[in-house]
């Protein structure tokens, strides 16, 4: 079976900084990946490298067989268009109404594109009520629910997470994760999730991979990360101070 996406051998440089020193993985299609790792490590870079919006320096990217790396204009925004986004902070447009922010890339008359909306808001438990709200007047787990129907809206290939979590309470949180869980299964998404959250880690991943210094040090199966057998691992999942993962601290 071709991957629906694969890196081989990606290094991406800023500066005098190496991010990505010769990234290798594999996604499979309709599978629920998740990147672990601290921050800094280059979880990020490597999504923006796979979307395009970054050029590594040597390598390999390929969705679905074809070479991604180097794409220009329209070829670009077409690779582009097979991928959904929740961003870590939501990024929703504050001045539009919550039906507006959920259709936001969806063609199609105001009327239709409503009723789009409203689909994809019930999809995410969001009823109808919510559709002509501003998003300055939800909770934060409503914000993350509507970002996650707009990332489902035009019905992608592909899904990317960027820390699904993060500044929810733990009960939200597990809404979060329930629901990228269910998405993910119904509509037969292939989904690439980049997290430290290792409640969210055990439930929304098929597979999980660590990333540190620029390399996947780990990749196995969820089931697997307890007795992974490796120290980097290890010591990332039980978060102790002590192991091979080195904090760089500024002495007082």
């Amino acid at each position: 079976m071709i991957p629906k996406i694969e890196l081989a051998g990606v290094r991406k440089v800023f500066g005098s900084k190496v991010v990505l020193d010769g990234v290798d993985l594999a996604v499979q299609p309709g599978e629920s990946m998740v990147i672990i790792g601290g921050s800094g490590t280059g979880k990020s870079v490597t999504i923006k490298s796979i979307l395009g919006l970054l050029r590594p320096e040597s390598g390999s990217i390929r969705v679905d067989g074809t070479e991604v790396i180097g794409l220009k204009g329209r070829a670009l925004a077409a690779h582009q268009a097979r991928f959904g986004m929740l961003f870590q902070g939501g990024a929703l447009f504050d001045s539009l109404p919550v039906w507006r922010n959920v259709s936001f890339a969806l063609s199609g008359t105001a009327e239709s594109r409503r009723a789009a909306a409203i689909d994809n808001l019930a999809r995410v438990g969001l009823g109808a009520d919510v559709a002509d709200l501003r998003p300055s007047e939800l909770s934060g787990g409503m914000q993350k629910r509507v970002a996650l129907a707009r990332a489902i809206a035009v019905r992608p290939e592909i899904l990317f997470f960027d820390e699904p979590t993060t500044g929810l309470d733990p009960i939200m949180a597990d809404v979060i994760n329930d629901l990228i869980r269910m998405l993910v299964t119904e509509l037969k998404i292939t989904a690439l999730t980049i997290t430290h959250d290792m409640s969210s880690v055990r439930k929304i991943a098929d597979r999980v991979a660590m990333l540190y210094q620029g390399r996947i040090v780990w990749v196995g199966a969820r089931d697997a990360i307890d007795a992974s057998g490796n120290d980097f691992v290890d010591q990332f999942v039980n978060g102790r101070a002590e192991g091979p993962i080195k904090m760089q601290l500024r002495r007082l």
